[in-house]
């Protein structure tokens, strides 16, 4: 028990051989965060929703351009993540106070000691103070931008604890699990507590990452019985030992400091061009859908006021033709009007399977035109062209769904792709919306 360190060492570090990919991926992950920067593709309006992700990826590049690695700290209030930080950098630099949740804000101190002094250390509030919400809110996001991450606990894992460890560790950062305040356990309490640890953090940190550590010094009083048999009692100074943790701190950060560096940029990277994505596709769908509508009450229109029976029903495939064409425009992925012709008739094919009774609707509505002597009454064109709208709305959000998936059907087919526009609708609404917007329209028409 005198000598932690000495102990801890022998037992946490680990020989690994430097790799000489590192280079090679900090400048793969530099290029990935300049094309992000400078893709003229993206709208200027989607840079300026995700402001503050472009300047923390501009931020990054700078990070990575000189070398530098983020080092961040967790844990609950009152473990010692200042104090452990403080006695990594042998100086006062971050605050530290009996009071709770004393740490209110992310802090980050550079630390000399290594090499070049490219790494900085971060500190960040308790993960159990007041507010903790947008505490740990904070914390995580420092933990997506960190290549490395320290987890401290003074004893067996909370339930609290558990949690946080899990979501930190989801963030594919290598996590050290500290144990701080080592000298309030006898050697036994300690690979006791080793041997727990191991067994509740299998799967999520290793063996060879749960480090026992000392960040402040200690005074303990100690009995014992002099050589007359007497009780005496006297202080002991427990002195402060992050050996064991500094070790394997610079064995990964000499082996792998350069690549975990560009992971950690190249993996928010991606998740930023994945929310850009995102975004793009939103306003993309939100453009697709008015011009679904739009098409929808020219096709409701047509065929209400169309006298010819059969004649409607081809017009109709025309104009749904002429939709895809358009939304493949809007999708930046351009077809042709025989692909268009074979997608509405594929999506049309897997209609009448999963919806034949509609069409039957669409097929008594055209006799009862002929019925008419050809003359299409108001009530029985716009009870037609409500189907007609119907349809051309299911036909663009299936055609939009192949769009937004390259241009195929993804993980599905046709026909339960179809299904799953089907059920996202409500016919007897749809149908109702679309027959009233028809009549008005009808209307206006005949007034003006």
């Amino acid at each position: 028990m005198n000598s932690i360190g000495a102990n801890t060492t022998a037992e946490t570090s680990l020989e690994v051989t430097p790799t000489p990919s590192g280079d090679t991926h900090l400048q793969l992950a530099t290029e990935s965060l300049r094309q992000l920067l400078d893709d003229a593709r993206i709208p200027d309006s989607i840079r300026d929703s995700l402001r503050d992700d472009y300047a923390q990826i501009r931020g990054m590049l700078a990070k990575l351009e000189h070398g530098h690695l983020h080092v961040a700290v967790f844990g609950r209030v009152s473990v010692g993540k200042s104090s452990l930080l403080n006695a990594l950098l042998n100086k006062p630099a971050f605050s530290v106070s009996v009071l709770h949740g004393e740490t209110r804000s992310v802090n980050m101190q550079q630390w000399e000691e290594y090499a070049d002094g490219g790494i900085f250390l971060i500190d960040t509030p308790g993960i159990n103070e007041i507010d903790g919400e947008a505490r740990e809110k904070m914390a995580h996001e420092v933990a997506n931008r960190a290549d490395l991450l320290l987890f401290v606990i003074d004893s067996d894992l909370t339930d609290v604890e558990f949690q946080a460890l899990k979501i930190v560790t989801a963030t594919h950062r290598p996590t050290l699990l500290v144990v701080n305040k080592a000298d309030r356990y006898t050697e036994d309490e300690q690979r006791q507590l080793r041997s727990v640890l191991r067994n509740r953090t299998q799967g999520i940190i290793t063996p060879e990452n749960i480090i026992f550590t000392i960040a402040q010094t200690n005074r303990q009083t100690v009995i014992y019985v002099d050589e007359n048999g007497d009780e005496k009692e006297t202080v002991r100074e427990r002195p402060v030992n992050v050996g064991a943790l500094k070790a394997r701190l610079w064995d990964i950060v000499e082996a792998e400091g350069k690549t975990l560096a560009a992971l950690n940029a190249s993996l928010f990277a991606g998740n930023l061009s994945s929310a850009v994505g995102q975004r793009i596709l939103a306003i993309k769908r939100e453009l697709g859908e008015k011009t679904i509508r739009l098409y929808c009450l020219g096709k409701g229109v047509a065929v209400a006021l169309n006298p010819i029976p059969v004649a409607d029903l081809v017009a109709a495939a025309v104009i749904d033709a002429g939709m895809i064409m358009h939304l493949s425009k809007l999708y930046g992925l351009p077809i042709s009007r025989n692909e268009a012709g074979d997608l509405v008739r594929t999506i049309l094919a897997q209609m009448v399977l999963l919806m034949g009774t509609v069409w039957a609707v669409h097929l008594v509505s055209a006799a009862l035109k002929l019925g008419t002597g050809g003359i299409s009454t108001l009530l029985t064109g716009a009870a037609q062209g409500a189907v007609a709208w119907y349809g051309t709305l299911v036909v663009g959000r299936v055609a939009e769904t192949w769009l937004a998936n390259g241009k195929s059907w993804g993980d599905a087919g046709p026909k339960l792709t179809v299904q799953q526009i089907l059920d996202s609708l409500d016919r007897d609404s749809v149908l109702s919306d679309a027959r009233a917007e028809i009549l008005s329209y009808l209307h206006k028409t005949v007034k003006s």
